[in-house]
């Protein structure tokens, strides 16, 4: 048989079935090489700083995304974000990537579930289409577009210029109450001013009012106050000029100023931003000093009246946005209208999938800002489920982050739908049950930061089993129920509960104990101890200090050591040593090399085409001055101090010339929470979630606060960590503190001595709390989906 006619013979196009690392050194990596199989699904593990994010977002996702976008234009190119291409020698054998997180969506105050994926807009079209009375286009029914009317002159430029009269009409659905905001704010005025103070003897107390300040100063010499006069003393007139005078020019110190009453600047200044983007003191002020209500003119719903009179089968869209998804979904499914069948069938699988991936207790008027990580990540899958995109690399970071155990197998199908539509599939993951299903199993280590970085294992979920790594010893690891739980020593009462889902529940938090929260996605966890008991009334007297997710502000520039405030000391510590000024050992101030300015890199700006960041040649990428680096304290110049890990620079400070019992104070609490690999000097932008939760936990250790809130705190840990964290738990228990963990992890859920489980189900199936009571009980009764997982997880 001829060459040419063999069919058993590989084709070529078929012969690049892998993707092909060489040398990747990106962050802690050492020199990786490895072949990853395609349309598979490949799980990497390791402990927290081992090298999995680096190997598979920072290397493979990266230039995946990098070389696509080079095939755009230049002029393109310079819309979207840049990316530099990660340290490896080869990559060979990429698909495009699409990259599920779990970075919060947008906490912008107009941004909900329905308008970032799209439902909202295809409700918008139904009602543009079928609502009665009839509005207009589907502008008409956005709360993110205002009513316009105007009328005048216009002069249209054609031929004879001719000047003709015009209106201008554009109907939006915005509420003009709340322009689109959905909830109203009122100002406590006790929190703005000090009534038994004058202005000159500082009755301001909105941060940033200084006596004698040009922020008070605005007041005193407007010429509308006595600056000398206590503001009890006012009159209705100067009283009303003081807080809500409308804006009015006036002359201060010489210069033509524009001048508007207190409470108009606390407006403008503070609630007019993201609460999320302020400083921790500007935010700490508005919490106290304003209450949000729901709108009254609109009810909460965002939209103007006109939008809500607008009905489909007795419903506005205000009420379809507020239904349960699964009941929308229901809802949608019923209507029958052919002349926009094509609109209602999109709609419909758009629903169907929401519920189909678990999300089917949301409502669309959800604000995206209050979902969870798990949850937003989930909700960034929805597009992808019924593409018929194949050959893609799909990368996800721990897809099982915030679903309980009972969920994580509905998750499990949902990776492998897509690795059987032709897909590859990349996970980092620590739970032993989403390993189990993988393919290929990769394992990064042996430890973290600068000991981790290598491959360790690659093979099978039962092969790593079997292995001797980190990860394969502890794969099996199982908690034990506690034999003695500690007694509470008091409760903190929560009542009438209705935050989203939750029934008017009632539920006592006991005290001085280690208390779990659990229950499925979506039954009112977050609700009940956040909304209740976090932001409740009572939070500020019990001292509540809450640890979540959310991400840490800061630029690239911030750090470890400067977010926990430990770098003032050193700095300190420097100046003293050598004799100089503390401000030369701050890359942000005077000892900044000058090339770089203290960012360690060059940015050149190309223009239109990706900009390139270089390491700066003057220092090195070590961010100071020459001269600065020869100041040292206990053999170490600044540079290396910040490039320490955390680890070792708890023995640095610890002991000889360097010791600053501060400095070792704040680097013992990171090491408690498990974050001895990290570097004081990395940049808090490089850190996951999890690790952002834990570096929190480490700075509120030494806060005053009685009762710490946890959300899924074992995110992001491995399984060798957890027994870290039950650990510090314990600790903090036992010096008195009260703590409440949100948590699915079964080892979590056996160390407590007090659960309180909420459910039954999700959405309007839940909301209740279905257990409270001791571990070992919940075992016992198996009266929940709860108590069914627990007692398999602990073998009872």
């Amino acid at each position: 048989m001829p060459k040419a006619t063999r069919t058993d013979a590989l084709h070529t196009a078929d012969r690049h079935d892998v993707i092909r690392v060489r040398g990747a050194r990106e962050n802690n990596l050492r020199d990786v090489s490895i072949d990853l199989p395609k349309r598979r699904l490949t799980v990497f593990t390791g402990v927290s700083g081992s090298g999995k994010s680096s190997l598979v977002f920072a290397t493979i996702a990266a230039e995946s995304q990098r070389m696509i976008n080079e095939t755009y234009s230049a002029f393109v190119q310079g819309f979207m974000p840049t990316m530099a291409r990660p340290d490896v020698d080869v990559l060979s054998g990429l698909t495009s990537a699409i990259i599920v997180d779990q970075e919060r969506l947008g906490a912008n105050p107009r941004s909900t579930v329905g308008t970032v994926t799209d439902a909202s807009a295809l409700l918008r079209i139904l009602f543009s289409r079928l609502g009665t009375p009839h509005l207009g286009s589907p502008q008409s029914f956005s709360f993110n577009v205002p009513s316009v009317k105007a009328a005048g002159a216009v002069t249209v430029e054609r031929g004879d210029k001719k000047t003709v009269k015009a209106t201008y009409t554009l109907t939006g659905g915005m509420c003009p109450q709340c322009e689109g905001r959905g909830t109203a704010s009122a100002i406590d005025l006790t929190q703005l001013y000090d009534a038994d103070k004058s202005l000159n003897g500082g009755a301001i107390t909105v941060p940033g009012y200084k006596a004698g300040g040009w922020s008070v100063r605005y007041f005193s010499e407007s010429g509308f106050l006595d600056p000398d006069k206590p503001i009890r003393d006012y009159s209705e007139q100067e009283l009303h000029d003081f807080l809500h005078r409308e804006p009015a020019k006036v002359k201060i110190g010489g210069t033509n100023m524009t001048y508007e009453g207190l409470v108009l600047q606390v407006k403008r200044s503070f609630l007019a931003k993201d609460k999320e983007a302020m400083q921790p003191h500007i935010r700490a002020f508005v919490d106290r000093a304003v209450t949000f209500t729901a709108c009254p003119g609109c009810e909460g719903t965002r939209l103007s009246e006109a939008a809500r009179s607008s009905k489909i089968r007795g419903k506005n869209i205000a009420d379809l946005c507020a239904m349960q998804i699964s009941d929308l979904a229901r809802w949608v499914r019923e209507l029958d209208e052919p002349s926009v069948g094509p609109l209602l069938s999109s709609l419909q699988h758009l629903l169907d999938k929401f519920t189909e991936i678990g999300l089917g207790y949301l409502s669309l008027d959800r604000s995206s800002g209050t979902l969870s990580g798990g949850e937003a990540q989930r909700t960034k899958m929805i597009r992808h489920l019924g593409s018929s995109l194949t050959d893609v690399t799909y990368v996800f970071d721990e897809p099982t982050t915030g679903l309980h155990p009972h969920d994580i197998q509905r998750m499990n199908d949902l990776l492998l739908q897509l690795r059987d539509k032709g897909n590859t599939v990349l996970v980092v993951e620590h739970k032993p049950e989403a390993i189990a299903i993988a393919d290929h199993v990769v394992d990064l280590g042996p430890g973290a930061g600068a000991d981790g970085g290598t491959i360790c294992f690659e093979g099978t979920a039962d092969a790593l089993r079997a292995g001797d790594t980190l990860t394969g010893r502890h794969l099996d690891d199982k908690a034990a129920l506690k034999d003695t739980v500690r007694e509470p020593s008091g409760a903190l009462e929560i009542r009438g509960a209705n935050a989203h889902n939750l029934k008017d529940v009632d539920v006592d938090i006991p005290l001085g104990v280690l208390t779990v929260v659990t229950g499925v996605a979506g039954s009112g966890k977050s609700s009940l101890i956040h909304g209740s008991l976090v932001q409740g009334p009572g939070a500020a007297g019990a001292g509540v200090v809450a640890v979540d997710q959310s991400p840490i502000r800061g630029s690239r520039r911030s750090n470890p050591a400067t977010y926990t405030g430990l770098l003032e000391p050193v700095r300190k510590a420097f100046a003293k040593a050598n004799g100089v000024k503390p401000a030369l050992f701050s890359a942000n101030s005077e000892g900044a090399c000058p090339a770089c300015n203290g960012a360690g890199v060059i940015y050149t700006d190309l223009g239109m085409m990706d900009g390139v960041s270089t390491t700066c040649e003057e220092c090195e990428g070590k961010r100071f001055q020459a001269a600065v680096l020869e100041y040292r304290l206990g053999g170490r110049d600044i540079s290396q101090v910040l490039a320490m890990p955390v680890a070792e620079a708890r023995t640095f400070f610890g002991e000889g010339e360097a010791r600053i019992p501060a400095v070792r104070t704040v680097l013992d609490r990171l090491v408690d929470v498990g974050l001895g690999y990290l570097s004081l000097g990395q940049p808090l932008t490089t850190l996951s979630g999890g690790e952002r939760q834990r570096l929190k936990l480490a700075t509120h250790m030494g806060d005053k606060g009685g009762v710490y809130v946890l959300d899924e705190p074992t995110t992001g840990l491995h399984l060798a960590d957890v027994e870290q964290l039950l650990g510090l738990l314990d600790r903090l228990v036992d010096a008195g503190k009260s703590v409440v963990v949100i948590a699915h992890h079964q080892a979590v859920m056996a160390h407590a001595d007090w659960i309180i489980d909420l459910g039954p189900g999700a959405g309007h199936d839940g909301g209740q709390v279905v257990f409270q009571g001791t571990p070992a009980q919940l075992v016992a009764e198996r009266s929940t989906l709860t108590g069914e997982h627990l007692a398999a997880y602990v073998g009872a």
